[in-house]
């Protein structure tokens, strides 16, 4: 079962994170905060990182998409979910465009990267 995780791990041009994932760097992470101010702050940064382009927001159903222009292109969906009071889910979506049909791992090398700048901007919660 591990063998196969792994192998599907670099053989996809796609991560996703999830509350239950079997890789702990793609799990959902919560952070105190409710989401209306999360999905303000993200949308903050990522206008202002130059290696990302906003492509729409829905405030609505609390998405951010994205492309990433700069190394590797890549197309994100950033989603914020308040499940509590400030108690706000942040998932990403992420597929790498490639001539290949996978990315050697690139795309869970993202999520993990984007969850880092994610934790800088926001109070992480503790759910364990």
């Amino acid at each position: 079962m591990a063998l196969r995780h792994t192998v599907s791990k670099y053989l996809n041009n796609h991560a996703e994170t999830s509350e239950n994932h079997w890789d702990p760097n793609l799990k959902t992470k919560y952070y105190k905060t409710t989401k209306d101010k999360a999905l303000r702050i993200l949308e903050d940064y990522y206008k202002n990182a130059k290696e990302f382009e906003i492509q729409s927001v829905s405030e609505e159903h609390g998405e951010i998409g994205l492309k990433l222009v700069k190394g590797k292109k890549a197309f994100i969906i950033v989603t914020v979910i308040m499940v509590r009071p400030f108690q706000t889910a942040v998932d990403f979506s992420i597929t790498t465009e490639s001539i290949l049909p996978f990315d050697f791992g690139y795309s869970h090398r993202l999520v993990k990267q984007l969850y880092e700048q994610v934790n800088k901007d926001l109070p992480l919660l503790d759910r364990n």
